[in-house]
């Protein structure tokens, strides 16, 4: 089935923009792998991230949670203990999120072998695509 004409406010307002712009940031796609597999407390997320800052974590997480991807989970105890999970609705990106690792995997292993990388999205007239597959 073809895939239907974009309308002017799409076109305006890409939806593939909108989405990325959800998940944008250099952080957020791994927050997202990782609570794929269970809730976590912040200091073990920060753990199994190494590379990230605790402020840029707390400031990723702060903004999945208000767009509703993850859900922050406090229980009123001293030291609070406050645990993140993905909720049913971050849940819906799953999918996505995996055809994203493997399009990455194949894109690093594609890098490693020399292949060309372009730096400017291909349109699909020019690379021969269209909208039946």
């Amino acid at each position: 089935m073809p895939t239907p004409e974009p309308t002017e406010v799409e076109l305006a307002e890409c939806p593939v923009d909108t989405a990325l712009s959800v998940i944008a940031g250099r952080w957020k796609g791994t927050i997202l792998w990782r609570l794929e597999a269970r809730p976590m407390r912040t200091g073990e997320l920060r753990r199994s991230i190494p590379a990230v800052s605790e402020q840029m974590l707390i400031r990723h997480l702060k903004e999945l949670v208000a767009d509703g991807l993850v859900a922050r989970d406090a229980e009123p105890v001293v030291p609070p203990k406050v645990t993140y999970r993905i909720t049913d609705y971050g849940r819906t990106l799953a999918p996505v999120l995996w055809q994203l690792c493997d399009w990455g995997r194949r894109h690093a292993e594609r890098s490693a072998v020399g292949q060309p990388s372009t730096s400017r999205p291909v349109s699909a007239a020019s690379s021969g695509a269209t909208n039946d597959s």
